[in-house]
């Protein structure tokens, strides 16, 4: 587990170097903004999240539940998606604007270059 990254991931650079051949600035990590979103616009109150499938329990082939320990991870993912929907809820109705990317999409857009 100490091997797992919670920040610099490579969904997270991908997205980051998108943002940035763009044309726009960000902040990155922000601890005064609920959630610490992974890219933060601060001027605009627009954040985005993105969120690993497996860690943030998202319905595709990319997620699943160990097979092992089970009663643990179903906990622990549990307390992930509660978590997520609070940071959500508490930054719109705080005036921002989220947006979740999730990685199997960023896998299926890099896939589609590929071809």
């Amino acid at each position: 587990m100490r091997r797992i990254k919670g920040a610099d991931t490579k969904p997270e650079i991908l997205v980051r170097h998108l943002v940035t051949s763009l044309g726009y600035r960000y902040r990155l990590h922000r601890s005064d903004v609920r959630g610490k979103p992974d890219l933060a616009f601060i001027g605009r109150k627009k954040a985005i999240f993105v969120h690993g499938c497996f860690w943030h329990s998202h319905s595709c082939k990319v997620s699943h539940v160990p097979k092992s320990n089970t009663a643990y991870w179903d906990a622990k993912l549990e307390r992930n998606r509660l978590r997520d929907s609070n940071t959500a809820r508490a930054l719109k109705s705080a005036g921002w604007r989220c947006l979740i990317i999730w990685e199997c999409e960023l896998k299926m857009e890099a896939l589609c270059e590929d071809e």
